[in-house]
């Protein structure tokens, strides 16, 4: 595992078997100027992001948020790098499945397989019932949930039966809170279908579910253009000579414009990179925000491998994944209410020492409340800096109502539980780092 150059490593050794001077003062104390964890600034950051459109890894969002997000790092006074890996990438021209004179819009799911120009002619077949599917288009209805991986059992096993019946293409049907298609996270290498298979929203799904249970003749059509393109994760270190390394990671990337799924962690990690440098003195800072999310934490996989410091040097890391402070929804039949409260369905998973001050700390938020021990299971970006073997660490994952959706979009965040999420954050943070 190649980690930092030798002379920085040499001199956090030569640091650490040093006593650390003790903080002067508090971390809170130490900087003064907290306006970067107010709602005002937090929102407008998220304003900034949401506005520079979809992220998907690479494409013109991501590149955006990238170099953004550096500027932002090097006027906090950190030395930023870029590390740059290929991504998948698929752009549909036309997805669509036709059923007479009914075109009903699907959405591809990368990494995508085409049906040609004159696309596939079959039957559609409802994969729930037990026969064959020799030839078939499958329609595979997921139950109820905020989906978010194509790798999840409850997609890849009906995903996998359908094919193995004999399925020349399948339509997932995406049940969630927003009737809307959802983009699945998968894998970089490889499809994980070798057939043509596209996304559904359940709001459009009934025509189709009414002719597959009769065995209608329907055509899909799938085609488009991708490849490989660059992506980058940005580095940002404050070295300081001898001592021992905080690391703050976020992603950036996702399939859509990612206003609740990643706007909150990112406006979190930019105040936290004004404030830390200041607030913690005897420290080395690491800031890492990671492009390849949607490819199975593609990013964070080289980021622990190549870049994190040495675990016994790192004091402790903090990860702000998915819905770290998304808005909340009454869910009513066809429609959702927007909520001032935060959305609960989110987990704050800290090493065993510290879950009963994050519970202290995080009492009456939504969800963060009850902090668990990362042993219990952790899911995202987490679990690659858990398997790294960085033993103190901290994180927030989850899925809001929009998650993985079109409609992602700037409604999906309010500001207060945002800035009280920030504040819970910093209070942690200066409570478990000595």
């Amino acid at each position: 595992m190649s980690r930092l150059p030798t002379d920085r490593r040499t001199l956090l050794k030569a640091g650490l078997a040093a006593p650390i001077a003790l903080q002067v003062d508090s971390a809170a104390a130490a900087s003064r100027d907290l306006t970067m964890f107010g709602p005002e600034r937090l929102f407008a950051d998220i304003q900034s992001y949401t506005e520079a459109g979809n992220k998907q890894s690479g494409g013109e969002g991501d590149r955006w948020t990238a170099d953004w997000t550096a500027k932002r790092l090097s006027s906090a006074g950190f030395e930023v790098e870029r590390q740059t890996f290929d991504v998948p990438w698929f752009e549909a021209s036309r997805c669509d499945l036709r059923l007479g004179d009914l075109t009903i819009p699907l959405v591809a799911q990368p990494l995508a397989i085409e049906t040609g120009e004159a696309g596939l002619a079959a039957p559609l077949r409802l994969a729930e019932i037990p026969e064959h599917l020799d030839g078939a288009i499958a329609v595979v209805r997921l139950p109820f949930r905020r989906w978010s991986s194509l790798v999840d059992r409850a997609v890849r096993e009906p995903l996998a039966d359908a094919l193995a019946r004999g399925a020349n293409g399948v339509i997932l049907i995406t049940t969630g809170p927003t009737g809307e298609a959802l983009l699945l996270n998968v894998p970089a290498g490889h499809p994980v279908s070798d057939k043509p298979l596209a996304l559904l929203a359940p709001r459009l799904a009934a025509p189709v579910i009414e002719a597959a249970r009769h065995g209608a003749a329907a055509k899909l059509a799938l085609r488009g253009r991708g490849g490989t393109r660059a992506a980058q994760n940005i580095i940002g270190r404050r070295v300081r000579s001898g001592r021992p390394w905080l690391v703050v990671s976020t992603p950036r990337s996702g399939w859509t414009d990612c206003a609740g799924e990643r706007g909150p962690g990112i406006a979190m990690w930019l105040a936290l990179a004004d404030w830390m440098p200041r607030a913690f003195p005897q420290h080395s800072l690491l800031f890492l925000c990671n492009s390849g999310h949607e490819y199975e934490n593609l990013g964070a996989s080289h980021i622990a491998d190549k870049v994190g410091p040495a675990p016994g040097e790192t004091a402790f890391w903090l990860h702000l994944g998915a819905n770290a402070a998304a808005r909340d929804y009454q869910e009513m039949p066809g429609r959702l209410l927007p909520l001032p409260s935060a959305d609960p369905y989110r987990f704050l998973m800290t090493s065993p020492e510290f879950v009963a001050r994050a519970r202290e700390i995080f009492k009456g938020q939504p969800g963060l409340e009850m902090a668990y021990p990362s042993a219990e299971g952790t899911a995202g970006e987490l679990s690659e800096v858990i398997k790294a073997g960085y033993v103190r660490h901290a994180g927030i994952f989850g899925a809001h109502r929009h998650h993985h959706a079109v409609t992602d979009d700037l409604s999906t965040v309010t500001p207060d539980p945002l800035a009280a999420t920030a504040r819970g954050v910093r209070d942690l943070l200066s409570a478990v780092v000595s």
